[in-house]
């Protein structure tokens, strides 16, 4: 990705890509894309076999220079049956840049049980609703216990962690768009868009729009690469 944003869906969870990311799929694995804003940037297309040390569940990983500049080289290869000596070695030092590359906090995992399912995308679906965990509960018809140790057990997260990985990946979609961080802050239920900018820099460590004019610098200064 070099500017917009992708939203990956699977059964179990979803991931965001920002600019300068990349999303690893696996083999097999049912998936829905949708993008926010102008989107530019590539995509790798790797066989069962070649990908099979890589990661057997998705992520988002970060695209650091190397391997940036090893996918610029690849793009040119067109039709090639059979890589040259040279290609191979470039392509077995993409995948351990693939391999090492740093994971992102950019997925919102999503449980299975009903009950729970229902609160979640209730909460997606009003992301400005601050009803606590145990006013979300009697909505649900479980008990308080019951609903901590549920969304604890099938996403990983507590119930406050889940509801801010949910805002933030609503929030992403809404600043890649172009809305105002004034707006995200009011959509998302937060008093003041200084509490929102709060949260935005304690998950990202930079604010909503310095971290959207450095991505704005990052597409106008660096070249095309076109997909492959």
């Amino acid at each position: 990705m070099e500017s917009g944003l992708i939203h990956v869906r699977t059964a179990t969870g979803s991931w965001l890509l920002p600019p300068r990311r990349a999303g690893w799929i696996p083999p097999d694995v049912d998936h829905k894309v949708t993008v926010s804003g102008a989107m530019s940037g590539w995509s790798l297309l790797l066989t069962p076999e070649i990908s099979r040390d890589l990661s057997h569940t998705p992520c988002v990983i970060n695209v650091s220079e190397l391997m940036r500049a090893l996918v610029q080289r690849t793009v040119s290869w067109r039709d090639q049956e059979i890589l040259e000596p040279h290609q191979e070695r470039i392509i077995a030092v993409l995948l351990d840049e693939i391999k090492i590359a740093p994971l992102e906090p950019l997925h919102l995992p999503l449980p299975v049980d009903p009950r729970l399912l229902r609160i979640t995308d209730a909460i997606l679906q009003r992301p400005e609703d601050n009803r606590t965990l145990n006013e979300w509960a009697v909505w649900a018809a479980l008990s308080p216990r019951t609903l901590r140790r549920l969304i604890l057990a099938e996403t990983g997260l507590t119930f406050a962690q889940w509801r801010q990985q949910a805002r933030l990946t609503l929030a992403l979609e809404m600043l890649a768009q172009g809305d105002s961080v004034g707006m995200v802050a009011d959509a998302l239920g937060y008093g003041t868009p200084s509490s929102f900018i709060a949260m935005f820099r304690r998950a990202f460590g930079d604010s909503p729009s310095h971290y959207l004019a450095v991505r704005r610098e990052l597409k106008h200064n660096l070249p095309h690469t076109p997909n492959h």
